[in-house]
């Protein structure tokens, strides 16, 4: 394997680890009922974004680079209202992250290049572009999830 394919390999993986495990954190104080609250009328819950980013990465790195029979119902993690307990959700989330990771670690230097495309992602081009695009895509729903987080600590500190 060549520098570069080994250094973007070791440093996607790490960026992902970096992210699931700032959303631990966040959550971490957080009860099942916070993790389902929408603080505001428009959006979304901390539950929904986790959701949301689970099934972004099972299925564009999951299905579609790692063959893993992910079947996505996109609606669904933005409409699912079974309210599952949080650490269900993290266990998911946590199991998207190690395939993320399993499956960077199989790409060998030409498996970068790779062509890509896939159902919203139609213009994505290779497989780097779409491990770059979903760490990025997954950091933008962090921001939300501090966003919510802070909004639901500030009314808890308010006895709401």
């Amino acid at each position: 394997m060549t520098d570069l394919a080994f250094n973007a390999g070791l440093n996607f993986s790490r960026y992902y680890q970096r992210v699931a495990g700032q959303v631990h954190d966040l959550v971490a104080p957080l009860s099942d009922d916070h993790v389902w609250s929408r603080p505001y009328p428009y959006g979304n819950s901390i539950g929904h974004l986790l959701l949301h980013i689970t099934g972004n990465l099972n299925y564009y790195v999951g299905a579609q680079i790692a063959q893993n029979g992910y079947v996505r119902n996109r609606d669904l993690e933005f409409t699912d209202s079974s309210r599952k307990p949080k650490q269900e959700l993290l266990k998911a989330f946590d199991d998207a992250f190690v395939m993320v990771q399993a499956t960077i670690a199989q790409q060998s230097d030409s498996d970068w290049s790779l062509p890509y495309s896939a159902k919203g992602e139609e213009d994505a081009g290779d497989r780097f572009t779409i491990f770059l695009r979903c760490a990025a895509h997954a950091y933008h729903h962090v921001g939300q999830v501090i966003y919510l987080r802070e909004e639901l600590m500030r009314r808890q500190g308010q006895g709401a």
